[in-house]
Formats: structure tokens, C-alpha cells, sequence
């Protein structure tokens, strides 16, 4: 899969967004990158920024939270497209959500993980 039909998908996924939440999302940017820290080889998003759910007065000036999607990991993880598809999906759907405040632990009982 080319790194462009990947992004095609990544904005695919980022469209599910139900409007009323997409609009809530706020100072926050979605990237994709081959690869993740050569520490966590396999990790597929990652969520860096402050939460929604902890930003106070104090939060103005600030850089755009960001989302990153790695291709890499999820081309290796799945067997064929319609499984990068769905990878892709609940790995946006899981960083999206980090921006909204849940936890790891909160994703993994919701099925999110």
C-alpha cells in the first residue's frame, strides 16, 4: 500500500467522526509517519498533547496536540487491505478518543485497544 492510499485511509477513518464530536476537537493535528521510536517498534498511533479533559484557563498558546498514525507497523500487523482498513479505524478512533480524555485502560474495557 502506497504511503499516499494510506493517508487516503487515515482521512477516511478521521471522517466516521460523528460531526457533534469532530466539532468538540480542538488544537490538534493528525500525522502519519512510517515508522514509530525504534523503542516501541509495533506501536501503531500515538496521541501526544494535553486532553480535553484537562486543558484549564492555563491552555492558550499552546502547540496543536498531535496524532500520529504509523504505516509501517500496520502494514505488517494485517494480512490484507480490508484488515489495514479496520486497523486503521480503531487506531484513529483510539488516539481521537485519548484527545477526548479516556485512558488505555477505559479503551480496552470499551474494546478500543
Amino acid at each position: 500500500m502506497t504511503p499516499e492510499d494510506f493517508e487516503v485511509l487515515v482521512a477516511d477513518a478521521l471522517d466516521l467522526i460523528p460531526p457533534q464530536l469532530a466539532a468538540m476537537m480542538d488544537n490538534v493535528a493528525v500525522f502519519v509517519e512510517d515508522e514509530p521510536d525504534p523503542a516501541d517498534p509495533e506501536l501503531l498511533g500515538l496521541y501526544e498533547g494535553t486532553p480535553l479533559t484537562e486543558r484549564g484557563e492555563w491552555y492558550a498558546g499552546v502547540l496543536p496536540d498531535r496524532i500520529t498514525v504509523y504505516r509501517g507497523p500496520t502494514l505488517r500487523l494485517c494480512e490484507d487491505r480490508e484488515q489495514v482498513v479496520e486497523e486503521v479505524r480503531t487506531t484513529v478512533i483510539h488516539e481521537v478518543a485519548h484527545h477526548f480524555g479516556f485512558d488505555d485502560h477505559e479503551l480496552d474495557e470499551l474494546g478500543w485497544s
